[in-house]
């Protein structure tokens, strides 16, 4: 059984010293129309879209001819504590996570069959915003979701294809609008604890005086995991300031974050049968470090004419440690050496051979894979808002520019080192292995800076039609320096105008239907253009080995649909949706497998599609909350191209797999159903249930569909919550009631270059990350004035 860290035991101190009373929120608060908490103060909630990353320009939503859906706080906290992505994951059609790193905090998000990941190595087709600023990586384009500070979120909307979000919104965007002294008032503390040893403490605090406002929110998490070497430790800080009168309102914003993350991976399926708590190899970690500051503001010149903006600077370091078998062993020439290939002596620097310094048994020796990130961001944005008439006819105009550039210095290092018995763990200090032209160090100094000029326009030809024109140019410029004197070095420029119009149209009150087409790009990343072809493949732990180019992406994408809500009685409404979507993207740029032995690289293919639709009921009255999900995805490779097959073990007589147009993109369910039932039991007792249900997905690993598919899975969470007088609550939560046995991402694994002490008998390659078993959380919330 494992003990409760000291890190662990510390997050209890949070609330303590911030309050000599402890407690929690008001599950019930979600289960109707968002109320203030007892002793605080909330202003009456505005419903509206961005139809721009900038905020303070929004549009009705009836008016936006693509899916829009938005969350608030108590949306993101109905499992007690505030979870976004989770939240995404449970109440909205479209969306599942996956997890290829095997911790419960670095998910990759799906929507619609598009990704936003942490992970350097997975194509990008998300855009996500914070306080109208781009939060996508600039080295890779990933997505760090445990440096967004959960509890500090105001609200978000995820949205479809919209030219105005400029790079990686091929799939859509997730525009995060953070809290402020001006939107929350009064404090909070709780503190929680559970399963895993997952213990964890958070406070918010907003406080207006005059024009003046401050608002201040952090967290503490730690959890030590289900598996082995499974952890996560999560510090965040959010501070806002703001001042507004009559005309203007600007604020500045500060959010300071550390994570380390351990997540074992993958492990493949008969050693996850003999111990499912066994990891393949290790060690897996990635430690981040987060500064950032942001300056935003809105000016009303008059009463129709308004400027949004924002400038920010942004300070991004990750350490990634990662235990791996290793394709040099001992050669079998008998003369004492590691060969990387056969009859190829591996080196070390300066050229010196390696000797077998273990032996001549190839599974004593492991990898391990180390490669640092530091990256320093800064951009602005601006735009103009104005809701003049046209020709009589309502109109809302939105006009603007963007840029967003950054200083990245990256480096990878590789050793060849010992492994430990039955956790398979690298043992060091280890040899450094420089290998040229198969895994080298690197040292690479990279340029980016994006630009962007956009336009959105809104005209109500009819109090019931609405029509949008849109469009963005964007150019993006990549320039890598190769420190080590290699062949890193290169310049990338990239430019792609993307238009987009639509419309809807208001058939009654209660039903609106609409219809778009947009178009979206993508750059290329500085890693997928330094690891852009057979002769230049790489790990993922170490990507770097040449400089050709890859082509930008581009997503034609049509939308089109009904919504609308409806109060069947006085105090009960019903809303509803129905989407369909289909997109087309040209050169979409995969992870393809090299003829080398456990590398890869990044290709162009011609085309990839995501098409289907989704189905949403809510109901809603003063005792109930009901809702249901279902979607359909169909997301799939529309041309053909031949890979090296890797570990896949249907690999034909070559060791490849065709991909022909039809066959189905791994990590991708073509089925989704999310549900949801809260009921007031009393004015004070509020319980729930919450299911999520997904059908198989094919392996990563098995692009051409020759291999079982990952099981589908059912998983049912139950919550409670009980106000203990007006100002503390209780509140529990039994996540996976049921405990389901399931996988959220499968590839194939080197079963037969690592001894598996729990499995020595093991040959099949199919490797799996676990979902967590059945899990308790419990906790409370004060809440004062």
């Amino acid at each position: 059984m494992r003990q409760l860290s000291w890190t662990a035991i510390g997050l209890l101190a949070l609330p303590v010293l911030a309050l000599p009373v402890l407690a929690l929120p008001v599950l019930a608060q979600a289960q109707t129309a968002p109320t203030p908490s007892p002793g605080a103060t909330a202003l009456p909630e505005v419903n509206v879209i961005a139809p721009t990353p900038l905020l303070g320009s929004g549009v009705n939503p009836d008016t936006i001819p693509a899916q829009t859906t938005t969350l608030n706080s108590s949306d993101l906290s109905r499992l007690g504590v505030p979870d976004l992505t989770g939240s995404l994951n449970q109440q909205i059609g479209g969306v599942n996570l996956s997890s290829a790193s095997g911790n419960p905090f670095q998910p990759d998000l799906l929507y619609h069959g598009f990704t936003a990941s942490p992970l350097q190595g997975t194509p990008q087709g998300l855009a996500v915003y914070v306080n109208g600023e781009r939060f996508n990586n600039a080295f890779g384009d990933t997505v760090d979701w445990a440096l967004i500070p959960d509890l500090a979120i105001n609200s978000l909307n995820l949205v479809g294809s919209n030219p105005a979000f400029g790079l990686n919104a091929l799939g859509g965007a997730v525009n995060v609008q953070m809290k402020n002294g001006f939107t929350y008032h009064g404090f909070e503390s709780d503190i929680s604890g559970g399963s895993f040893t997952t213990a964890q403490s958070e406070f918010q605090y907003g406080k207006q005086i005059g024009d003046t406002a401050l608002y201040m929110a952090g967290s503490l998490m730690h959890q030590g995991g289900w598996r082995d070497l499974q952890s996560s430790d999560i510090y965040n800080f959010y501070g806002d300031l703001g001042w507004r009168n009559d005309w203007e309102e600007v604020h500045i914003n500060v959010t300071a974050a550390h994570s380390g993350l351990n997540g074992p991976g993958t492990s493949p399926v008969q050693l996850l049968a003999a111990d499912p708590a066994a990891q393949f190899t290790g060690p897996n970690a990635i430690f981040d470090n987060y500064v950032n500051v942001n300056l935003n503001g809105n000016f009303q010149l008059t009463d129709t004419t308004s400027i949004q903006a924002v400038a920010y600077y942004d300070y991004f370091h990750e350490f990634v440690t990662n235990g791996n078998a290793t394709s040099d062993v001992p050669c079998n020439d008998g003369s004492g050496l590691m060969c990387s290939s056969p009859g190829v002596p591996s080196t070390t620097l300066g050229g010196g051979t390696i000797p077998a310094f273990l032996g001549n048994n190839p599974l004593s020796y492991s990898e391990l894979d180390n490669q640092t990130t530091n990256t320093n961001g800064y951009g602005v944005s601006a735009q103009v808002t104005n809701t003049n008439d046209v020709f009589g006819l309502r109109n809302h105009a939105v006009a603007g520019f963007s840029f967003d550039g950054a200083q990245t210095e990256f480096g990878g290092l590789s050793y060849l080192g010992g492994i430990t018995d039955v956790t398979r763990v690298f043992i060091g200090p280890g040899v450094i292995i420089d290998e040229p032209g198969i895994n080298s160090p690197v040292s690479v100094a990279i340029s980016n800076a994006y630009y962007g000029a956009f336009f959105t326009d809104t005209l109500n030809l009819t109090p019931q039609l609405a029509m949008t024109l849109s469009g963005r140019f964007n150019a993006a410029d990549i320039d890598l320096t190769d420190q080590n004197g290699g062949d890193l070095t290169g310049n990338h420029s990239y430019n792609h105008f993307n238009p987009g119009a639509g419309l809807t149209y208001r058939v009654t009150p209660w039903l609106t239907a609409y219809a778009g087409y947009a178009d979206a790009n993508r750059a290329p990343t500085p890693a997928e253009l330094s690891c852009a072809g057979p002769e230049d493949s790489c790990s993922l732990a170490n990507f770097f080995t040449g400089d050709p180019n890859l082509k930008q992406v581009v997503a034609h994408t049509i939308e089109a649909g009904v919504r609308g809500s409806f109060a069947p009685s006085p105090d009960s409404s019903i809303s509803y949706n129905i989407g369909l979507y289909h997109s087309d993207v040209d050169d979409d740029i995969v992870f393809i497998n090299s003829p080398t032995y456990d590398r890869a690289y990044f290709a162009n293919i011609p085309q990839t599609r995501r098409q289907g639709v989704d189905v949403g009921v809510q109901f809603r009255n003063s005792r109930w909350l009901a809702y249901l999900q279902y979607s359909y995805i169909d997301a799939t490779y529309q041309s053909t191209f031949v890979e090296s097959a890797g570990n896949n073990p249907d690999a034909d007589v070559n060791g490849n797999e065709t991909i022909v147009p039809g066959d189905r993109l791994p990590g991708v369910p073509a089925n989704l159903i999310k549900l949801g039932v809260y009921y007031k039991v009393t004015p004070k007792w509020t319980v729930g249930a919450i299911g999520t249900a997904q059908t198989g997905q094919y392996l990563f690993g098995d692009e051409a569909n020759l291999t079982p598919q990952l099981p589908g899975f059912f998983t049912l969470n139950l919550t409670t919550n009980y106000q203990i007088t007006p100002k503390i609550a209780f509140f529990a939560t039994i996540n996976n009631v049921t405990n389901e046995k399931y996988y959220t991402y499968g590839t194939f694994s080197p079963t037969n270059t690592v001894f598996l002490a729990q499995a020595p008998d093991a040959t099949d390659p199919r490797s799996y990350s676990p979902g967590a078993p059945i899990g308790v959380l419990v906790g409370v919330r004060v809440t004062l004035g």
